[in-house]
């Protein structure tokens, strides 16, 4: 039986490997700072063969994704330190970077910002170089802690049901998500949209309620239908739906927020006998992903995957960063390769409040980390909140956005986390392929892609050193090589043509 004690390799071999790394204990981390923006050259143009170039962010904020000295591939580089890339040994093919477009997210963007100031920040985040071109990004399918009122597109008085749907509708969405998803996608028609419940309709469920509570073995049908009506709806206003989840954290039952508890059982009943056979047959290119949950667990999505007849609708595993340790996704893709893996949420927020090691978290453990680890995709959580951290109905009350917005004058404050994501979402393209990269040596954390379309490679390095590195990057076959030093407390990205 495969059980939640899922054995992690161990941190010598771990750190050797070219598909694997070594993590710290996950942490919430963060503080509210205000950055200015950056005016930033542009990425795209082409590079003489053999010439390096640098993009780097410094834990003292002195350099924001700011173009850094050109390095040149030579014969042989000479250093201590050197990091191995080799685009022959190829992994999993990105869908990409990004957040959340909550309820909060989406009323800010479209109710405190001008249209002028909604068009920039909308290209900065999802448009191509010097954009942050975020490709991916996830939806609440009806109310999160995140939302200004909690409800389900298909609320009933209580005491009453209805199992025929006949009262659904999105029209919650219609004010502020659905013109700002849109509006993504009219910058970048490539990007991904994936969405996750926080609850079932609340006459679905054993509290009859959207806080607290189980699925009802009765709403079994009517529930995969109301997703499968989501994924119909939202294709009808042209925001084709990706893949989703059937319940956001369904190990964890808040208290003043929606939520629904659903056991490994209970999700592989449900997506074997119901969602499963239902979205094959209506939305069959829309992807079905267990879990939703935290690292601590894996013995849940575990046993979703031995199941059968669920494991044959299963497309992956999506997880969060809140409990455990980021290894355990490549240890259950070891047993699953055929299963693909996702991150799909990880907050910021007050708790703690040193920029710089804020950054290298968000860069090491999940942008890095999470890749290493598999994942096709990392989200971070609201892509925009205010000053307040909001808005927000329970549940989280100091987490921070990727940008917040100022709600009295529009402001935007680009977070740590923005420059962790377009550290890498700026340069690595959908489609791009993990190659592999020597990584945990002297306090340097690597990831490399290879992008599909020009071949371009980009290696992210972090150096969580609180001094210089320096390092060379060796190039296989052929073993060209370059070298730098990155500053303390640092992240870069490094990108040639091949």
């Amino acid at each position: 039986m495969f059980t939640a004690s899922l054995a992690l390799p161990g941190d010598q071999a771990l750190r050797r490997s070219p598909d694997r790394h070594p993590q710290r204990p996950p942490r919430r981390l963060g503080r509210l700072l205000a950055i200015p923006l950056l005016l930033l050259c542009a990425h795209g143009a082409a590079q003489a063969q053999g010439r390096v170039q640098a993009w780097i962010t410094t834990g003292d904020q002195t350099r924001l994704l700011a173009r850094g000295a050109d390095a040149a591939f030579g014969p042989g580089a000479k250093a201590a330190t050197v990091i191995e890339v080799d685009p022959s040994q190829r992994y999993q093919e990105m869908v990409g970077f990004g957040a959340a477009i909550t309820d909060a997210s989406a009323w800010l963007i479209q109710n405190r910002l001008t249209p002028q100031q909604r068009g920039a920040l909308m290209n900065e985040l999802f448009g191509k170089a010097p954009g942050a071109n975020f490709s991916f990004t996830r939806l609440t399918i009806g109310a999160s802690d995140f939302s200004r009122h909690h409800y389900s597109f298909d609320d009933m008085p209580p005491g009453q049901t209805d199992p025929t749907l006949a009262h659904f509708s999105i029209e919650p969405n219609r004010a502020d998500v659905l013109p700002v998803t849109k509006a993504a996608l009219a910058i970048n028609p490539q990007l991904r949209v994936m969405a996750s419940p926080w609850s079932a309709p609340g006459w679905m469920k054993s509290t009859d309620s959207l806080i607290q509570g189980t699925l009802r073995p009765e709403a079994y049908a009517p529930f995969a239908a109301y997703l499968s009506r989501y994924v119909g709806a939202y294709e009808q206003e042209g925001v084709p739906i990706f893949a989703l989840t059937l319940q956001n954290e369904p190990h964890f039952e808040p208290k003043d927020y929606p939520g629904m508890r659903v056991e490994p059982a209970q999700r592989a009943a449900f997506i074997g006998g119901h969602l499963g056979p239902l979205l094959a047959k209506e939305h069959p290119q829309t992807r079905i992903l267990d879990w939703d949950h935290n690292w601590d667990e894996p013995g849940s999505p575990a046993a979703v995957l031995q199941d059968p007849v669920a494991s044959k609708y299963v497309n992956g595993v999506a997880w969060h960063c809140y409990a455990g340790d980021v290894r355990v996704q490549a240890a259950l893709h070891d047993r699953w390769p055929d299963k693909d893996t996702y991150f799909t949420e990880c907050s910021g927020g007050k708790w703690a409040p040193v920029w710089s090691d804020n950054l290298n978290h968000f860069a090491r453990t999940l942008v890095i980390g999470a890749t290493r680890g598999w994942a096709k995709g990392v989200l971070l959580w609201n892509l925009a909140l205010d000053e307040n951290d909001g808005p927000h109905l329970g549940g989280c009350t100091d987490c921070r956005g990727v940008v917040t917005i100022d709600s009295r004058d529009g402001k935007v404050t680009r977070n740590e986390e923005y420059y962790a994501l377009a550290h890498a979402s700026r340069f690595v393209r959908q489609g791009a392929r993990r190659i592999a990269s020597t990584s945990g040596y002297d306090d340097l954390d690597t990831v490399a892609f290879r992008n599909a379309d020009d071949g371009s490679v980009a290696l992210l390095v972090v150096n969580s050193a609180k001094t210089p590195r320096s390092f060379a990057v060796r190039l296989a076959p052929g073993r060209r090589s370059f070298s730098y030093t990155l500053p303390a407390a640092s992240v870069a990205t490094f990108t040639w043509q091949p």
